[in-house]
This record gives C-alpha cells, sequence and structure tokens, in this order.
C-alpha cells in the first residue's frame, strides 16, 4: 500500500498526446493493486461535460477516470472548467458551477492566476482522503508564454511537489524533439520535477526505438518509463475530441467513444441502422452517440453536408454551447431545410439538448447569443426560454416502459406544449423526439426500446442484440488501459515516484526557460 497522499502529474509534449487516457489507465492499474486513487485535472478546456451526484459541472474526462479509478466523481477532481463560446471567450465553471464568460486575455490577464488557491486546496483535499492521486495536465507544460499563470502544469506541480511524467505521441512524428524541448524550456525548478517519459501510441518494433530512449536519457538524464503500443478504440472521453468535425469542418468520422471498436460489428438482425449526427458549431457531449456505437449493426457517422443526411436512417442534433448559433448555421447549410423535410417524410430524428431546442417553435434567448426571440425549426410544439441559472441535474425516469437515468447541463428551459407523447422531459411529434438528457442512451434497455421505434420509422429490418452492456464495455476498456500500462510501463518506478517523489539529482537541460 502506498503513503498516504501520493501523487504524479501526467503532462504531454501537445494537445491530444494520450494524458487523458494515460492518466486513467494508470487509475485503473493502481486501483487493482488495492490502493485507492483518484484523478486530478486543475483546470480543463471542454465542451465534454458532466454532472456529479451533488450536481457539480466538470469534464467528461475527469469523470471517465474516476470511473477508472472505481470512485464517484467530484467537484474536486476538475475545480475550473472552461467552456468555449467562440474563438476568444468562455464560460468558467468553478467548483461545479459557472461564474460568467471571460475572454482569453481577459482570464489569462489576472483571472486564472487567482484560481491557484482553489486548484492547490481541492488537490490538497484529495491527496488527504486518498492514497494516491494521478493529475492530469493541459496541452504542453512548456508553454512559455503561459508560464507565469499556469495553474494546471508546472504551476500546480510545483505547488504540490509533484514528479512528473510527460506523455509523447509518437504516431505524429518527432517524438524525441518533444520530449527534449519541451525539458529544455522549463525554468530549473521546474525541470527538477520532470522524471521520465511515456512514448505513446507505438507501432512495430520496440528494439527500433532503444537506441533513440537510450540517447534521450543521455541527453536528458530521464528515463523512457513506458512505450505504449498504438491500440484502436481507446479514446474515451476526451476533452473535445480532434478528430470529429465540429460545424463546418468537413469530414465523416466513428465517435471517440467507448464503443469505437464495435462498429464494425454485423447487425444482429438482417439490416444495419445508419445514424447521422449533425457536427454542429461548438458541439458538445457528443458523447450521447457512443452508446449508439455500441450496438452491433449500427454505423454512427458526423456529417455536415445536407445530402450527407438522404441515406441517414436517424438523424441526431446533438448538444452546442451556441444554439442559436447552430440554428443559424443549420439554415446557412441547407441543413435545416433537409431535417424539415424528413420530419415531414415521417423519417426519424433525434434532438439532444441544444438539438432538442432547436427543433423547437420558437426560442428566447437574452443570455447565451443575446439574440431575443428566434423561431426554431418548429417540429416540437416547445417553447423556449433561456434562463441566467444554468440547469444542472441528475434526473431518473423511465420511457418504452425501462428506466433511463440521464443528467442535464443546460440554460434554455423548454416548455413543452403537446406533442403525440412525452418524452423523458421533452416530447415526441411523429418520428421526432427531444429531450435535455444526455447519457439516455446508456441506460440499455431504453436504448433498445428506442432504436425498435426508429427502425420501424425507418423501415428497417434492425433488431438490436438482446445483451449489448455499455457499461460491461466502457468497464472492459477501462480494464485495457490499465492493462496497457501495467504490460508496456515500467510499474515499479511509476510507484515510487508515486510514493517518494521526484528524484533528487535530475540534471539541468539547457537552456531552460527565457
Amino acid at each position: 500500500m502506498t503513503a498516504l497522499g501520493g501523487g504524479l502529474l501526467v503532462a504531454g509534449t501537445t494537445s491530444d498526446a494520450g494524458k487523458s487516457v494515460v492518466t486513467a489507465g494508470i487509475c485503473r492499474w493502481l486501483v487493482r493493486q488495492g490502493i485507492r486513487v483518484a484523478p486530478f485535472k486543475g483546470q480543463n478546456m471542454s465542451l465534454n461535460s458532466f454532472v456529479t451526484r451533488e450536481g457539480a459541472e466538470i469534464g467528461r474526462a475527469q469523470a471517465m477516470q474516476a470511473q477508472a479509478a472505481r470512485v464517484e466523481p467530484s467537484a474536486l477532481m476538475n475545480p475550473v472548467l472552461l467552456k468555449p463560446g467562440g474563438d476568444r471567450s468562455s464560460q468558467v465553471v468553478v467548483l461545479g458551477k459557472a461564474v460568467g464568460e471571460l475572454s482569453a486575455r481577459g482570464y489569462h490577464g489576472g483571472r486564472q492566476a487567482d484560481l491557484l488557491g482553489t486548484v492547490t486546496g481541492c488537490l490538497e483535499e484529495l491527496r488527504g482522503r486518498y492514497d494516491a492521486v494521478i493529475c492530469e495536465g493541459a496541452g504542453s507544460p512548456a508553454e512559455i508564454n503561459l508560464r507565469r499563470t499556469d495553474i494546471v502544469n508546472m504551476g500546480v506541480a510545483r505547488a504540490a511537489g509533484l514528479p512528473v511524467v510527460v506523455v509523447g505521441d509518437i504516431d505524429r512524428g518527432g517524438v524525441f524533439a518533444s520530449f527534449f524541448g519541451t525539458t529544455a524550456l522549463l525554468a530549473p525548478e521546474d525541470q527538477a520535477l520532470v522524471a521520465g517519459y511515456l512514448v505513446n501510441k507505438f507501432r512495430g518494433d520496440v528494439s527500433l526505438l532503444r537506441p533513440g530512449l537510450d540517447m534521450l536519457h543521455k541527453l536528458t538524464g530521464r528515463p523512457t518509463l513506458g512505450v505504449l503500443p498504438f491500440a484502436h478504440g481507446l479514446g474515451i472521453d476526451e476533452e473535445d475530441g480532434l478528430g470529429v468535425p465540429r460545424g463546418g469542418v468537413r469530414g465523416s468520422v466513428s465517435p471517440r467513444g467507448a464503443a469505437h471498436e464495435s462498429l464494425v460489428a454485423p447487425p444482429h438482425g438482417a439490416e444495419l441502422l445508419r445514424v447521422a449526427v449533425v457536427a454542429v458549431p461548438l458541439m458538445s457531449n457528443f458523447t450521447d452517440v457512443d452508446a449508439l456505437a455500441a450496438e452491433p449493426g449500427v454505423v454512427v457517422r458526423f456529417v455536415d453536408r445536407a445530402e450527407e443526411l438522404a441515406d441517414a436512417d436517424l438523424v441526431v442534433l446533438p448538444g452546442t454551447r451556441g444554439t442559436v448559433r447552430a440554428l443559424e448555421w443549420l439554415r446557412e447549410r441547407g441543413l435545416a431545410d433537409a431535417v424539415v423535410r424528413r420530419a415531414a417524410e415521417g423519417r426519424p430524428v433525434l434532438g439532444v439538448c441544444g438539438g432538442f431546442q432547436m427543433l423547437a417553435d420558437r426560442i428566447e434567448d437574452d443570455v447565451e447569443s443575446r439574440a431575443g426571440s428566434v423561431p426554431g425549426l418548429g417540429l416540437l410544439p416547445v417553447r423556449v426560454r433561456f434562463a441566467a441559472a444554468k440547469t444542472l441535474a441528475r434526473p431518473v425516469g423511465t420511457a418504452y416502459g425501462e428506466r433511463v437515468e440521464g443528467y442535464e447541463i443546460h440554460h434554455g428551459v423548454a416548455e413543452v406544449l403537446g406533442g403525440d407523447e412525452e418524452f423523458l422531459d421533452g416530447c415526441r411529434v411523429g418520428a421526432v423526439w427531444g429531450t435535455h438528457w444526455h447519457g439516455s442512451l446508456e441506460s440499455d434497455g431504453f436504448r433498445r426500446a428506442f432504436l425498435r421505434r426508429v427502425a420501424a420509422a425507418a423501415g428497417r429490418r434492425f433488431v438490436p442484440a438482446p445483451d449489448t452492456s455499455f457499461g460491461a464495455l466502457r468497464e472492459a476498456q477501462l480494464d485495457r488501459l490499465g492493462d496497457l500500462i501495467e504490460e508496456h510501463a515500467d510499474t515499479g518506478a511509476l510507484l515510487r515516484l508515486i510514493e517518494q517523489g521526484p528524484p533528487p539529482d535530475l540534471p539541468f537541460v539547457p537552456p531552460g526557460a527565457p
């Protein structure tokens, strides 16, 4: 058993180097050793968020890491969450509650530094409760323009005396230069915490890599603590999923969720079911469709052109941080007309959160876009009014005879004025469904019942498999992450760092921070 309060920070040479999954893998490996562990990220920037049982909003990556650690997610694990509302501003969420909008300049100019005490206080509280806390950094620790106000990388590592392991994505190329350059751009006090490197996403014969690792060790005085092989489908609940198109970016890819590899599974019935997710601007919580992709025979793709809806059996309008902006984008690209035509033809459409709001008759928004009264798509008898206070909830209910759990994150308040039937907190009209509930499709019985109705409306001979468990798939994938750490990392060295902190004799790599 490790000493109470041990810790480690997982940094990366770049964004999307694999920090989130490595952190989750270390958490799962530790908890399988009987060590009480919690994840932590001082500041997260993401449109994919989650609601804890106490009603706090945190990044979905930290909720996933908590599941890997087999603990309940808490606001302590992600004290600061930034939710982009455009290129230059974000909503700032502190300890699970939105506190306002700030420009990037305003945040980095003062507000961020003020939050360091909040971040380190949460970390210390977690270290007092758990044997180990595995922290995730953000972007690169060598962002020298932001170091003075850093509260997520070396700022928190230095404040808490945490050893740092740097992850590099070798699949991108240039990993040796990235490791060396990251270290050499840190101040001596920060370099003293960088204890080693982890190579991620390696393809091929590790023996061919060994000479480079040995040279890196000689150049920096720091070992490589593991070479993790490239493994498909491990991008669980990462921050914004760089591979997923967002609002006008051309592309059609599968989601980064727990069921990535099951997309190729043959259908249980006679036919496939094709799902098109419209990649609206500021798309949020696109992880909702991971549970659909978990079903054998369900093919999920992200689209941004009207013609790509033609062969879809179900069109999903997902959540967004900019409902009115996304609605304008739908109209500009002809997607709004295509969705309205689908509804008139009785072809299935599902709107979730912001997508639900877009299906409404009218939207009154003096909060998010400040656009005032805006007509919706008019497919559901709903009026939406944006409130200053954000709704954060973990509802439980029933639909189609099945128990459903979900979570809500929205400013828009929906007044449902009719419909053919209630649908969770929303309604259904014909083959158009709308709800504010994220995560509802993770409830297996409800998902199967919903897909049966979609297949019937679409005229497809699709039958949901009777035994698909999204929760079991997620657990199996978290175990795969733990296996990667156990089988390909120097776990003895990682445990020593967690217990004892950084080695005292780490050399300085010039030139250091300017």
